[in-house]
């Protein structure tokens, strides 16, 4: 069953809506759907996304823009009482983008977003987000993202999550960055991600963490804008979030080229850890 809405909903409410009905929760997965048609981008909307992520202006969206526009879809989703996992303290693991093409900014896209693979993870269970956008009739753009609760349990005879992303040997990471204590809430500003673990100590220790933690979309944009101008037109990202980035934290890029594309990993300063490892490969 798909449901067309005629406007993007806003997520604060949903968030909060989603607290309010965490307890409780259980079942499979709804089989609903939920669309929008014809939605076109706000030139300054993207402008403001690229400054966040340090991404350069271009013609096309940034790769990671349409997960924006559907996000607000999956959020409504998850929020219904019928999903069966609380959406507060989900973790954001694996993400998956194929760009069949680069997308204009001036191009309206149909958007379509649902839930699939209830699977059962060694500390919890996962789901599998989707969307998908396309234009003049034509898929453009399609997004997986893999979230986490820890401490759920998946249906009987749910399968094991897929969440490692294997990369080759790296070198040492030669781009390094600061993280400041505040990019959680500037990236929930241009993106309307409110998700309470990413804006504050005090939220994200309401759900087990020391400290609020970088959205992970947002890191993975930031490893992409390092790469600017060397990435295909049409593509594959694939990228898996391993430790959560507490904010603020100083991290480094390590990138080495591979079948066309790139193997990157973007890693603690000071411990080497893995906070995000990725493939970028042609279509």
């Amino acid at each position: 069953m798909v449901t067309v809405l005629g406007s993007a909903p806003s997520m604060a409410p949903l968030f909060v809506r989603a607290a309010l009905t965490a307890r409780g929760r259980g079942g499979d997965l709804p089989d609903t759907r939920l669309a929008r048609r014809g939605v076109t981008v706000d030139p300054a909307g993207v402008a403001a996304y690229a400054r966040v992520c340090r991404l350069p202006l271009a013609d096309a969206l940034p790769v990671t823009f349409p997960h924006v526009l559907a996000f607000p879809l999956q959020v409504a989703l998850m929020s219904d009482r019928a999903f069966p996992l609380a959406l507060p303290g989900l973790v954001h693991v694996r993400n998956r983008i194929d760009v069949l093409r680069p997308v204009g900014q001036g191009e309206a896209l149909d958007l379509e977003v649902w839930a699939e693979r209830f699977a059962v993870h060694p500390r919890g269970a996962t789901v599998d987000l989707c969307a998908s956008a396309s234009a003049g009739g034509a898929e453009v753009w399609r997004g997986r993202s893999t979230y986490l609760a820890r401490g759920a349990r998946a249906p009987e005879g749910a399968p094991p999550s897929d969440v490692d992303v294997a990369v080759g040997e790296l070198p040492a990471g030669t781009v390094r960055w600061r993280v400041p204590g505040d990019a959680g809430r500037r990236y929930a500003r241009v993106s309307g991600d409110v998700n309470p673990i990413h804006l504050s100590a005090l939220t994200a220790r309401a759900f087990g963490f020391p400290r609020a933690i970088a959205h992970g979309i947002w890191v993975e944009a930031r490893a992409l804008a390092a790469l600017s101008g060397r990435l295909p037109g049409a593509l594959t990202v694939d990228v898996g979030f391993r430790k959560p980035l507490l904010l603020p934290s100083t991290v480094t890029l390590a990138a080495a080229p591979a079948d066309g594309g790139w193997d990157l990993a973007v890693r603690g300063a000071q411990n080497g850890s893995d906070h995000l490892v990725g493939t970028v490969r042609p279509l």
